[in-house]
């Protein structure tokens, strides 16, 4: 952002931390109170009366000196000092006396006879002692408390003074002079510029290849715009990035500012929205008007849906405010004050919810899917996230990337993070495979719960759930091929998981839908068939069957008495309306309850002709708590229809508990 009227970059950006004045107004402050605490008066001890009198007749006395008739110094003679009366009492000369001599102070307040008493006292010590040449020297003075009158001015006002700027700053939302409330519609953006902080380029960006290479070309657009204008091209305004949280689409738009030699502006699309009407326009006109100074240059706004929502959907929840700020975007981008060399990359994970004008060729030429990574997306990821750790020799990124089959970036990210803290507490010089395994039941099932007291009838309840889906997926054809089967507890309410790997790809079968619904029912078809009982330990089997039941009969069509309809576009527009009748909604239950209730019946009847097989894995769960593909492979036999799929290695089964996910749910 540029604070000031000469648009110069924020000093954060200029590489130095800016200096802060209030320092100057609190030296000034603790200097003035320290020289009216502890000026020559903190330093000098005060007498009473009978102190006094008593210096006096020791004939120790030197002067008396009367301070605007309300103090008076008595000042002792210098061979008298070393006495122990006085030597202890009397400070030396320093900067606070550096000349003042010996002496102390008695309050006379309002006692206007003080000077007479003292000369009572020098007659009756003359008459007493016959020292008719005794004299008291008394003199008075009028003095002037600069420090205090100053003080009593300045830090009043030195306190409203940073009163008031204290106030500025906090209306104005920011930190330096430009952020005052009189700048408070100033662009927030953050500008970036060839010596700017951003170390991030493409190299460390994978798995986004195709994302990289739109983007790229904007920004060689920008460094040689010859090369496509020469052909009659235009230069793309806007770019908009789209895809799920995580995935990487700001980390793609800073290796945009690190890739490119152009200044670029960065800023939050909930940066624009203010409580003040008009707030949000005058920002966006002021970052435009930034951007035109320093053109051709690149302007990013990450999530913009804050301010791009649709207008007019719903008129009982409108935003005028919200609704100018995306008119003055609109008008920015594409209006009669068109810019050139201007282009605005933007991120979203809601594209649904925004302005249609907004999303027009013109505005946003290229919109980007940028999706969760495949296969070969996730290896290279984790081989860049691998770069810093220290991994032993075992570790293998194909191996990790196959294991977790719908991870996101960040969450490849958190996975190496999590190794690496795992091999931290156990004390380990290097991060082994068995870590990375932890690391990623860890992500997917959450924290494990060692001290979780189950009891025995519960622990064998659980494990015959756990063998029921793992006996479904290993004779259904279209199932997921199983990684591992556990009883350990984890994360909130977690008790058990069987963990599947997906396969990579893009659009699911009947057939393949059917099957998943019955291994997930698996679970509750073995209790019912074992203990003559169902528990609540398949509630998130159910709700997943449920949410794929209706999928199958009101989004994809998949029913034959309902039909070849889909209502999910109908009912994403009707925001409080059906996009069907009663009869059609009875139909929907009706149809998708059969649905469930086939295949379970259908995981009953498998479950019984596999009985032995059940037993099997049950016990052996109940013995060793985690098994993966390659011991029931030894306990049941290996997988009728496996194909060539990704081999993974398993983890090596040890009673070390392996962390897991969801309570009894199919990952």
């Amino acid at each position: 952002m540029q604070d000031n009227q000469n648009n110069a970059p924020r000093n954060e950006d200029k590489g130095g931390p800016k200096f802060n004045y209030f320092w100057i107004y609190g030296v000034i402050a603790l200097i003035l109170i320290g020289l009216n605490f502890f000026w020559p008066s903190s330093t000098v001890k005060s007498i009473d009366r009978n102190k006094l009198e008593k210096i006096i007749r020791a004939n120790d006395l030197e002067k008396i000196v009367i301070i605007n008739k309300e103090k008076a110094e008595i000042y002792i003679k210098k061979d008298s000092t070393e006495k122990a009366d006085y030597k202890k009492d009397i400070p030396k000369p320093s900067m606070a006396l550096p000349s003042a001599g010996p002496h102390f102070t008695h309050n006379i307040g309002n006692d206007e006879v003080f000077e007479n008493r003292i000369y009572q006292l020098q007659d009756e010590i003359r008459k007493e002692e016959g020292k008719e040449n005794f004299n008291i020297t008394i003199t008075n003075e009028r003095r002037v408390d600069w420090v205090g009158g100053i003080l009593s001015w300045v830090l009043p006002l030195l306190i409203l003074v940073a009163v008031w700027i204290f106030i500025m700053r906090r209306v104005g939302g920011g930190a330096g002079p430009g952020s005052q409330i009189f700048n408070i519609g100033r662009s927030k953006a953050t500008l970036f510029d060839k010596d700017g902080k951003v170390t991030v380029t493409f190299k460390d960006v994978a798995g986004l290849d195709e994302a990289k290479e739109e983007v790229m070309e904007v920004v060689d657009f920008l460094k040689n715009p010859k090369k496509y204008t020469a052909l009659g091209g235009k230069i793309p305004k806007g770019v908009l990035l789209v895809g799920s949280p995580g995935t990487g689409k700001t980390l793609l738009a800073k290796a945009v500012a690190g890739e490119a030699a152009v200044p670029f502006f960065s800023i939050s699309g909930s940066d624009f929205v203010e409580m003040f009407v008009g707030v949000g326009a005058s920002r966006v006109r002021d970052l435009f008007r930034q951007a035109r100074e320093k053109a051709p240059c690149i302007i990013f706004i990450d999530e913009i849906d804050a301010i791009g929502r649709a207008r007019g959907r719903n008129a009982m929840q409108g935003n005028d405010e919200r609704e100018n700020t995306l008119n003055q975007l609109l008008v920015e981008m594409d209006g009669f004050s068109t810019d050139k060399g201007v282009i605005i990359i933007a991120a979203t994970n809601r594209p649904d919810i925004l302005d249609t004008a907004l999303l027009r060729p013109g505005r946003f030429d290229r919109q980007i899917s940028i999706d969760k990574p495949d296969l070969v997306g996730r290896e290279q990821i984790f081989k860049v996230h691998l770069k810093p750790l220290k991994i032993s020799g075992d570790v293998d990124a194909h191996k990790l990337a196959a294991q977790t089959p719908g991870f996101a970036g960040a969450e490849i990210a958190n996975v190496c993070n999590e190794a690496a803290l795992i091999a931290a507490r156990k004390g380990k010089k290097f991060i082994d495979m068995k870590d990375f395994d932890d690391a990623v039941d860890r992500v997917i099932g959450g924290l494990e719960k060692k001290n979780k007291l189950i009891s025995p009838e519960e622990k064998k309840v659980i494990a015959y759930h756990e063998a029921g889906h793992a006996v479904c997926g290993w004779f259904l054809e279209y199932a997921m091929p199983l990684v591992k089967v556990t009883i350990v507890p984890r994360g909130v309410a977690a008790l058990g998981y069987a963990q599947y790997l997906p396969k990579e790809q893009h659009i699911t079968t009947v057939e393949q839908i059917n099957d998943q619904l019955c291994m997930t029912l698996g679970g509750r078809a073995a209790e019912s068939i074992c203990f003559n009982r169902i528990s609540t330990g398949a509630q998130s089997d159910l709700d997943y069957v449920t949410r794929m039941a209706y999928s199958m009969v009101t989004y994809y069509g998949m029913n034959e008495k309902v039909g070849n309809v889909s209502f999910y576009g109908m009912m994403n527009e009707g925001a409080f309306m059906k996009p069907y009748s009663e009869e059609t909604a009875t139909l929907i239950d009706d149809e998708s309850r059969k649905i469930i209730e086939a295949q379970y019946e259908r995981a009953k009847e498998i479950l019984k002709e596999r009985r032995n097989e059940l037993e099997l894995i049950a016990n052996e769960l109940l013995s060793k708590e985690v098994l993966h593909k390659d011991d029931l492979e030894r306990i049941i036999g290996k997988r009728p229809f496996d194909e060539t799929v990704i081999e993974t290695e398993a983890p090596q089964t040890t009673e070390e508990h392996v962390e897991e996910t969801d309570a009894n749910e199919t990952v």
